[in-house]
């Protein structure tokens, strides 16, 4: 939603500055070299990532112009779930949750909290992880070597969707510049006509070189940056399942397990120590009772 808000003010910016020195508006509108501008950048893109990078591009942008999922309350659900699920396990043993770990979208548990199975990675993550600590023989250590191999994996992949926007971004200006050289080219061929017919035809060339700077530094730079912090955060968001899961598998007790993952999610969104107990004691008194 703020970015949103960041493009409007951007462009409200610069379209009322323009109009404040008597600028015509109807000078800015230049199909032809927004046509040139953003085909080409629609090209490089296709000419240089394949298919995934492109699906995760679309799926970035929309991530952010929706805002970021990962607040107070998603993490503060985050808890509730996982303390309800090291509960059953500490109650009746990792046999118990074989179910629920191998078909999650069927899990009574899971089921409860739709924004976690909607992440699908986290749900593989918290999945994987306890279908190796139900096969047995694996030690917390390796465990969490894996965890932090997959995370990695992850990061590795969600920054490639950003690295292409940003080179897209960067070649905007460049583009501009191409469509400003056609425009002049267009315009030698008009040279010995009406003064005003000529000078028309110079501005709409120096409208592209000005639409490349503002989409690249306006907009899909800005929509580059918004990508990364959010694989930042979601990055964030494992890591704060890998310290739970670890902290459980390691012989602590669900509710020191739960405070430990509290103390690694980001300030900012971090749940108190009473948001988080009265959410979890919130569980029936069945699934509550076993706390350490």
């Amino acid at each position: 939603m703020f970015a949103i808000v960041g493009i409007l003010v951007v462009f409200g910016a610069v379209i009322g500055g323009f109009v404040l020195e008597k600028g015509h508006l109807e000078v800015l509108m230049q199909p032809a070299e927004l046509l040139i501008i953003g085909g080409a950048a629609l090209g490089t893109l296709l000419a240089g990532n394949p298919m995934h990078i492109l699906k995760g591009i679309a799926g970035g942008v929309l991530g952010v112009l929706k805002g970021s999922k990962l607040n107070r309350a998603r993490y503060l659900n985050t808890l509730r779930m996982m303390y309800r699920f090291l509960n059953k396990v500490r109650r009746e043993g990792l046999l118990s949750v074989e179910q629920d770990v191998e078909k999650p979208q069927e899990s009574s548990i899971f089921k409860s909290f739709p924004d976690f199975l909607s992440d699908s990675h986290a749900t593989d993550f918290v999945c994987d992880t306890l279908r190796m600590a139900i096969t047995g023989g694996v030690e917390p250590f390796d465990m969490d070597q894996m965890m932090e191999l997959d995370m990695e994996v992850h990061h590795r992949e969600s920054a490639l969707p950003v690295s292409a926007l940003s080179t897209m971004a960067d070649a905007l200006p460049g583009l501009g510049i191409v469509a400003a050289v056609l425009g002049v080219v267009i315009t030698m061929g008009a040279l010995g006509g009406p003064p005003e017919v000529i000078g028309h035809k110079v501005a709409s060339a120096l409208v592209g070189t000005f639409l490349g700077i503002l989409l690249c530094y306006g907009v899909a730079g800005p929509l580059a940056a918004n990508m990364t912090k959010i694989a930042e955060e979601h990055n964030a968001y494992l890591h704060v399942l890998r310290v739970i899961l670890l902290s459980f598998l390691k012989g602590a007790a669900p509710m020191i397990a739960i405070e430990m993952g509290r103390r690694a999610i980001p300030a900012h969104v971090r749940p108190s120590f009473d948001e988080m107990e009265k959410g979890c004691k919130g569980q029936p008194a069945g699934e509550a009772a076993a706390a350490a």
